[in-house]
């Protein structure tokens, strides 16, 4: 008697195709807009916006009343909300332990990341621009309240360079949302890299004069506050370079190879 064993076929299994960075793109920006604290997060750039350009018509003097003049004072509460956005948006996945599913989802930790980084850049931009086009009512009513001519005196170098600037400081805030993963102690560390830091540098550069040719070359506020005040010369690009270099770019690798290596829960 013969015995037929049954031949077992094992069936193929299609590779799933991975996830597009644009639909995580995408995502994470729906993300930033879908909770009540995002939402309003987002619309105080516009709401802190239309303020600076209120207060600059109410206290700016008449010959002050220039587009440049509306560009800086609407891209000052820029600068401290955009890396707050950009923190928030990475540490998030900790802070709100979320980060087993997002990483479930799309097993590559640095997919995720640059997402992220994106989707800040993307909202960084368009908050510029936004603000630009406040910049122009304000201009145009101002100057008509105050009975002079318009002043357009902000070049499109010049906004260029005010935009790199904005977006390092945002870079910034994602920076240390990957070396740190925690909501209060990136916010805490940045802020002191924004306020407190700049005035020890200042103290220095008082009370040390040969600290004053070096303090460019190190402190990342001074370097950044050529890209506000008009396009940087030679050497002043030079020390942003090395600034982001030193505070930016070497504290980030060192923070998205602590996101790689790290435990999700």
């Amino acid at each position: 008697m013969t015995t037929t064993i049954p031949t077992v076929h094992e069936e193929r299994v299609a590779p799933v195709p991975s996830i597009p960075l644009a639909r995580v793109v995408g995502v994470e920006l729906r993300k930033m807009f879908d909770t009540r604290s995002g939402f309003w997060l987002m619309a105080s750039l516009v709401i802190l916006g239309v303020l600076a350009t209120i207060g600059t018509i109410l206290f700016a003097p008449d010959e002050d009343l220039t587009h440049n003049t509306f560009a800086a004072a609407i891209g000052f509460p820029m600068t401290i909300v955009l890396p707050v956005i950009a923190i928030l948006s990475i540490t998030g996945e900790w802070s709100q332990r979320t980060g087993l599913t997002t990483f479930t989802l799309v097993p590559h930790r640095e997919k995720v990341l640059l997402a992220k980084t994106l989707s800040a850049v993307v909202v960084g931009v368009a908050a510029m621009l936004v603000a630009l086009v406040v910049g122009v009512v304000g201009n145009v009513v101002g100057t008509a309240i105050a009975g002079t001519d318009p002043v357009w005196d902000l070049s499109a170098a010049q906004f260029g360079t005010i935009v790199l600037g904005s977006l390092l400081c945002l870079l910034t805030g994602t920076m240390l949302g990957m070396l740190l993963r925690s909501s209060p102690g990136a916010l805490v560390a940045y802020f002191l890299m924004a306020l407190v830091l700049p005035t020890v540098f200042g103290i220095l550069a008082t009370s040390q004069p040969d600290f004053v040719d070096v303090r460019p070359w190190i402190d990342a506020e001074l370097a950044r506050s050529f890209l506000f005040e008009g396009p940087p010369t030679g050497e002043q690009w030079a020390q942003v370079a090395v600034t982001a270099a030193l505070w930016l770019v070497l504290p980030a690798l060192l923070g998205l190879r602590l996101v790689m290596r790290s435990e999700v829960k």
